[in-house]
C-alpha cells in the first residue's frame, strides 16, 4: 500500500523468504532488514539505518501474534511472548525512532491494534487481549507526548481480516460466524484494509491524532 502510494519501504520480519517474496511481488522498492522484533538489538539496529540511509516519516508497528486457551492453562512464557510481540516491541521501536520522527516535517505512526482492544473477546486470548487493549491507550499517551511536536500517532482497529493468523479465513464455519456477527453480513477482503490504513498514514488525515479507527464490518457496534 505504502509502496503503491509513492513511499520508499522499509520492511522488517523473522523470514526473510517471505520478505523478500514479498519485495519481488511488488515490483521493488521494497528494502527489507529480516530480524526477529523481539530482539533489542534488532530494533536498535533496525532504528540506526533508517537514521544512517534518510531518516523516517512514517512508522507502522504492526508485528502482532496472539495466544489461545484458558489462563489457568497457560504458562508465563505463554502470556509474555505475547506482550514481547505485540506491546514491548512497539513501545521500544517508538522510544528508538523518536529523534526520527520528531525531526521529519510531517511524520506519522500507525500502530496496528484490533477490535479486541476496544472489545473483549468471547474466546480466551488474555494476552491478545490485553496488549491489544494497551496499544490503544499507548496510542492516545504518545499522541499527547509528541501531538504539539509534529508527529501523529493513531491506531488501527480490525476485526477479522485474511491474515496467517486468521487461517486467511479459510473455515467456512468460521466466516459463517464471522457474517452473523458483523452488521455488514460478510466477511472482508483484505483490500478493504487499503483505505483506511492509507488514511492514517497520510495527509488526508492531518487533523487526527490519537484515535483509533476501526474497521469490523461493525462489530462493535452493538
Amino acid at each position: 500500500m505504502l509502496r503503491a502510494a509513492g513511499a520508499s519501504v522499509v520492511a522488517t520480519a523473522r523470514r526473510a523468504d517471505v520478505l523478500e517474496e514479498t519485495a519481488r511481488e511488488l515490483g521493488g522498492g521494497v528494502e527489507v532488514l529480516a530480524g526477529d522484533i523481539t530482539d533489542a538489538r534488532h530494533r536498535q539496529a533496525l532504528t540506526e539505518h533508517l537514521r544512517d540511509t534518510g531518516g523516517l516519516d512514517i512508522l507502522v508497528n504492526n508485528a502482532g501474534m496472539c495466544d489461545d486457551g484458558f489462563v489457568e492453562d497457560q504458562s508465563l512464557e505463554d502470556l509474555t511472548a505475547v506482550v514481547d510481540v505485540n506491546l514491548v516491541s512497539i513501545l521500544d521501536l517508538c522510544r528508538l525512532a523518536a529523534p526520527l520522527l520528531l525531526s521529519s516535517p510531517a511524520a506519522t505512526v500507525v500502530n496496528v491494534a484490533s477490535m479486541y482492544g476496544i472489545v473483549a473477546s468471547r474466546g480466551p486470548m488474555l494476552a491478545y487481549n490485553a496488549t491489544k487493549g494497551a496499544v490503544v491507550n499507548l496510542t492516545r499517551n504518545l499522541a499527547a507526548q509528541w501531538g504539539t511536536r509534529g508527529v501523529r500517532v493513531n491506531a488501527l482497529a480490525p476485526g477479522y481480516f485474511p491474515s496467517e493468523m486468521t487461517g486467511q479465513l479459510g473455515d467456512e464455519a468460521f466466516r459463517s460466524w464471522i457474517s452473523e456477527r458483523t452488521l455488514l453480513g460478510r466477511v472482508p477482503a483484505i483490500e478493504e484494509i487499503d483505505g483506511p490504513f492509507l488514511f492514517l498514514a497520510s495527509d488526508a488525515s492531518s487533523y487526527m491524532t490519537g484515535q483509533a479507527l476501526v474497521i469490523d464490518g461493525g462489530w462493535t457496534a452493538i
